[in-house]
């Protein structure tokens, strides 16, 4: 009987993952702000090299069907609760750094779903999910060090962030330790790798039976000030001296940075010993600002840009890698459906538990566990995605069809001219559309829904609201359905109280 029960207790502890048995896989997230989908090579990019990136997607799984919300806030609250932006109050715009509100105290957070599973929590980067009060800080929301900016973009070296209103401060905080002013003048994407690399080290010397969550979200590419906004170290900016447009060139000069860190933090955690039993997961928070914000991305050949709802805006860049996951299933492209929010409760199956038994009763989530359809090619549990419900402007995706509905903007902003010679990206990687079929119908989705076959046309240059009146109002009523859910905006308008001038030249807490 003895024997039977060892033997029962060894093959369900073995038959769930090819884990280590004495240690839950540590879990690195890495986050980049602004990337644009043509901006990495693994999609075809061949101006701007990505080799760090690349070396992850091609060897994991590159996730070509995936979604984020179109700007930083509202992304990012779904990393942290797996809740759609209409269920925490964050689906209008982004929290500046002078509005008094943040993530709902009464939401929960990776980092606390991951501490009651014995992790240690540490995040590196940009919050901006609140700061208003100590309470909505990074480690008081379940991460047991955070070092970066509580804002949305600063400058790269200096790390002052101009906000709108005239409002100035320095932003860089270790935790709520300290203002950390002693890195003025380093770059902020080489210094957050440093302090990654420094958290990775400090890992591999403990117990053996700790495992590590480290989230890293870099501002890069993001804009920094209006002043400055495009910043990177001289020697990488010399590199692409053959791209004549001087901003683009900065722009993948910052690429390149933010690739370097991919690289060195992939070098870490090998020569710490911590590499086999790590699972990256590599995701921006949204599409890439195409001649806005101050900025160059690229998002060719998808219809639109960041704080948009067309698939330029949410058509996220995204991969994973692990030697955890069997070599059958890795180095291939990902079709399947996957949002934001999903990463919760993937992330908490990872790290042993389950996120419906673990959420606060009152809390639905939003996101499905994807880990057996990234693993293993499972079929997508999604089915659809709610892109975002804000005021007048919605998206839906359901099945192959999206609807759109009070969106603007729906330019194509082309790629850039100056190309290089690649490498052939794995197939099904690179979105081809060719030129624009002449007498597709187009529509204005300010006026009337517009309909989409993503699938089919996954760059939207062909409406199918007229031919499809049947889907139309299917996924109309599915949105109304939604909208039935939405909870107010937490948006609050300016605090004078927040003026960094009232706190020492600092963005701090103020109430």
């Amino acid at each position: 009987m003895f024997q039977w029960c060892c033997l029962a207790f060894c093959l369900v502890c073995c038959s769930s993952f090819s884990f280590a048995a004495t240690q839950k896989p540590h879990i690195v997230m890495i986050v980049a702000d602004d990337l644009g989908w043509d901006d990495v090579s693994f999609h075809g990019s061949n101006q701007i090299p990505t080799p760090g990136i690349d070396y992850l997607a091609n060897n994991g799984i590159i996730l070509n069907n995936y979604y984020v919300q179109p700007v930083c806030t509202p992304t990012r609250s779904c990393f942290m609760t797996g809740r759609y932006p209409i269920h925490t109050g964050l689906q209008n715009g982004v929290i500046m750094g002078w509005a008094p509100y943040g993530l709902g105290l009464d939401e929960k957070t990776l980092p606390q779903y991951l501490k009651e599973l014995g992790y240690s929590t540490h995040g590196i980067g940009k919050w901006h999910l609140g700061f208003y009060k100590p309470d909505y800080t990074p480690t008081y929301r379940g991460f047991d060090s955070y070092f970066g900016l509580w804002t949305g973009k600063e400058d790269y070296y200096s790390h002052i962030d101009d906000e709108y209103h005239g409002y100035i401060g320095y932003d860089l905080n270790d935790g709520m330790k300290e203002v950390a002013r002693d890195y003025q003048g380093q770059y902020g994407t080489e210094l957050f790798t440093s302090k990654a690399i420094d958290v990775i080290k400090a890992q591999a010397m403990k117990n053996v039976n700790t495992s590590l969550f480290l989230y890293l979200a870099h501002q890069a590419v993001h804009s920094a000030n209006p002043s400055a906004p495009l910043q990177a170290p001289q020697h990488l900016i010399d590199q692409f001296s053959h791209i004549d447009n001087k901003q683009r060139r900065i722009y993948a000069a910052m690429a390149t940075s933010l690739d370097q860190s991919v690289t060195n933090i992939t070098a870490a955690l090998k020569s710490n010993g911590l590499w086999n039993n790590t699972v990256i997961i590599f995701t921006t928070d949204n599409g890439g600002p195409a001649y806005s914000d101050y900025n160059v991305a690229c998002n060719w050949p998808l219809r639109g840009r960041k704080a948009t709802l067309w698939e330029g805006g949410v058509r996220g860049v995204a991969c994973v890698h692990s030697p955890l996951i069997s070599e059958k299933n890795s180095k291939r492209v990902s079709m399947d459906l996957m949002h934001a929010t999903d990463w919760l409760p993937t992330i908490v199956r990872l790290a042993g538990g389950n996120a419906e038994h673990m959420k606060p009763a009152n809390k639905t989530l939003d996101g499905f566990d994807m880990w057996d359809t990234i693993s293993k090619g499972a079929d997508s549990p999604r089915t659809e995605i709610l892109h975002n419900i804000d005021g007048k402007h919605a998206a839906l995706r359901v099945g192959d069809f999206k609807l759109l509905v009070g969106q603007g903007n729906n330019t194509w902003y082309p790629m850039p001219t100056v190309r290089l010679e690649a490498e052939t990206p794995i197939p099904g990687a690179v979105v081809r559309c060719g030129d624009r079929p002449s007498g597709v119908r187009d529509c204005d989705a300010t006026k009337s829904p517009c309909l989409f076959n993503i699938s089919a046309d996954p760059c939207e240059f062909s409406d199918l609201s007229l031919k499809e009146p049947d889907v139309v109002e299917r996924l109309m009523r599915r949105l109304d359905a939604y909208k039935e859910t939405v909870v107010p905006s937490r948006n609050k308008a300016l605090d004078p109280k927040s003026n960094p001038k009232l706190h020492g030249g600092d963005w701090v807490p103020w109430e």
